[in-house]
């Protein structure tokens, strides 16, 4: 069984937790392809590429300029320490021991608009790509003609390693949809996260994304490998709902937040 992700916009270099190991992306060819499309744009242009003011366009440009093809520790940091939004809130990577990091490792994975997929312990330097950006590149006109055919043919080969093949996509449309469903192999679960307010449930975007990280730490720590497994999910006061549910989504609700 794999999870997968959505990575963060906020990323922080700073805190140093004093983990050593590291693997290199599995993509970083294709990641520098990418930033050297990327380097074609201005600051200004940035700005209207990605939607971003102009301190975050100038701030990513230099990124992408200074971006190095040489990953090391001192340029670069593992992944899921890495990212820093509302889903690695609840992940808390920084909190796992040997043991975690190396399950995490085989069965969590991230998805990445510039370096494709990321494993836990992949170090990575500091950018900024979202799946959705009409990037123009050398295998089309956005990051879905460049990423979704590696993307696909990396999962079903890395299902078929796997004794339980199912895909827990705890990932967002915008980063799910870079895999192509027609020609995955496997199984996919999708858990679906819901607050009651003014009566009924409702997906509330912040707290869904935390619970997708709380949902991928309990995977971990659990060594969850079935769907039943993941029906016991309860942090935070979600609990399962099987009358919400199907054979494609798992519901979970919470009445207090």
């Amino acid at each position: 069984m794999i999870t997968i992700l959505s990575p963060a916009k906020t990323l922080d270099f700073n805190r140093d937790y004093k983990i050593e190991k590291y693997t290199e992306p599995l993509f970083k060819k294709e990641a520098f392809q990418l930033i050297k499309e990327l380097r074609r744009y201005s600051p200004e242009e940035l700005s209207g590429l990605m939607k971003i003011n102009q301190e975050l366009s100038e701030l990513n440009f230099f990124r992408n300029m200074e971006f190095d093809i040489n990953h090391n520790l001192s340029n670069a940091k593992q992944a899921a320490l890495t990212f820093h939004g509302a889903v690695y809130q609840g992940l808390r990577a920084e909190g796992f021991n040997e043991e975690q990091f190396d399950y995490a490792q085989e069965h969590l994975r991230m998805l990445s608009g510039l370096y494709g997929v990321l494993r836990p312990l992949d170090i990575i330097e500091a950018y900024r790509l979202e799946m959705g950006i009409k990037l123009k590149n050398s295998r089309g006109k956005n990051l879905y003609d460049f990423w979704r055919d590696k993307i696909t043919d990396y999962f079903n080969k890395e299902m078929g390693s796997q004794n339980n093949k199912i895909l827990v996509n705890l990932a967002s449309n915008e980063y799910f949809t870079a895999i192509d469903i027609k020609k995955f192999k496997s199984n996919i679960i999708t858990p679906v996260f819901k607050e009651y307010k003014h009566g009924t449930y409702r997906i509330i975007t912040i707290y869904a994304k935390r619970a997708r990280g709380l949902m991928a730490k309990y995977i971990i720590e659990n060594k969850i490998d079935s769907c039943e497994g993941l029906k016991s999910f309860e942090e935070e006061g979600y609990a399962f709902q099987e009358g919400m549910s199907n054979d494609r989504e798992l519901v979970f609700t919470r009445n207090k937040f």
